[in-house]
């Protein structure tokens, strides 16, 4: 995996995006080497001549230490697209981004997630209508991902917090940058409970251009996309075609016939975009996501890397020790001691006294990692 400094290294570039990243990772095997290849290794890599001019411009500018650094003292995460922690559903989409800027926290639980987006001109129905599905789908443990704009994408993130659930923000400018300014309060709010997310680095202004590329990270992070209210050209439809695309499902809430805002919805559900929506269990079922707490559980079951699943092979109903357990495995005992406090919170194991430890759930010693 590729030092984190480098891909935050090209984000920092203009005319490096998602394609031109890969194609350098795919030539140089690693984005340490393309941040120090000469300019005819560059070319060679397929390197546009702009391109080419802006790495080779940049490059004796930017301090790696000091950018990571300041990301840091941010309280910023960068999630890198080779990276165990970058988001599966994201990973799979074409163009996926090549580095995440992350303030708060992704989370497994967050791959059973759904987009609502919208009109920033909201109607009161369309406002209600995304209280009451965004309510519905969080009592299911539903995340709510949007993009923290004006009208529906707000309502969206508050309903979710107000239901206690998490939402996640995906923005048009750095996480540091918080746009539209009135949602200061809402982004802190939504760092608490889920995070704000941005290809773009630290200190990017909230350009008109930006907003179109995001959206494709809104539906890529999303199992399916949600569209309350919005006209034929509104930004909300770019989010649906991009999920349609990363064969996403697609859903609209119909409305008045005499509202500009529901032109885009019901065109969508007229042609056969998106599948109409009357409640949340419209989604759910589609989606087939009513039992999403049992497939959490099951997912917090299964090891996560090779030592606690050589752990679960030698743990059963009958109590163990420590010591006997790193006998077994023939594990350093501080890896057992710490894999086993980790698996214990996860509820994997149980400790029942004297560092004795038994399987918490019957059958998970049968799991394998690469399943």
């Amino acid at each position: 995996m590729t030092d984190a400094r480098y891909w935050v290294g090209f984000s920092l570039i203009p005319q490096i995006g998602p394609a031109k990243a890969r194609r350098l990772l795919d030539y140089f095997g690693d984005l340490g080497v393309a941040w120090r290849a000469s300019a005819i290794d560059l070319a060679a890599a397929g390197l546009d001549r702009r391109a080419l001019e802006n790495v080779l411009a940049a490059r004796p500018k930017i301090d790696l230490d000091i950018e990571m650094e300041k990301i840091a003292r941010a309280g910023v995460r960068v999630l890198v697209w080779d990276a165990p922690d970058f988001p599966r559903l994201l990973r799979h989409i074409p163009a996926p981004p090549f580095a995440l800027y992350v303030k708060g926290e992704i989370t497994p639980a967050d791959e059973w997630a759904i987009a609502v987006v919208g009109t920033r001109r909201a109607s009161g129905y369309g406002r209600e209508v995304t209280r009451q599905i965004v309510a519905d789908l969080v009592r299911n443990r539903i995340t709510i991902v949007s993009g923290l704009a004006r009208g529906v994408d707000a309502e969206a993130h508050r309903a979710a917090l107000d239901a206690g659930g998490r939402t996640l923000a995906v923005l048009g400018s750095g996480v540091d940058v918080i746009y539209p300014p009135e949602h200061a309060k809402l982004a802190q709010q939504i760092v608490e409970r889920g995070a704000l997310v941005s290809e773009y680095p630290l200190g990017t202004q909230p350009d008109a251009g930006n907003f179109p590329p995001r959206n494709r990270i809104i539906s890529g992070l999303s199992l399916g996309s949600l569209i309350v209210e919005g006209d034929e050209d509104t930004g909300a439809r770019i989010t649906i075609e991009d999920a349609l695309e990363q064969d996403r499902e697609t859903f609209a809430v119909p409305g008045s016939i005499f509202r500009r805002e529901s032109r885009g919805p019901n065109k969508m559900i007229q042609r056969g975009e998106a599948k109409l929506v009357l409640c949340a269990e419209d989604i759910l079922e589609e989606l087939n996501l009513t039992m999403v707490e049992q497939h959490q559980e099951a997912r917090a079951a299964l090891p996560e890397n090779e030592t606690e699943s050589t752990l679960l092979k030698h743990l059963s109903a009958d109590p163990m020790h420590i010591d006997e357990l790193g006998r077994e495995t023939g594990l350093p005992i501080a890896t057992v001691s710490s894999t086993l406090a980790l698996m214990e919170l996860k509820g994997m194991v149980k400790q029942i006294g004297g560092m004795n430890y038994i399987i918490a759930r019957e059958g998970t010693a049968n799991y394998k990692t690469d399943e």
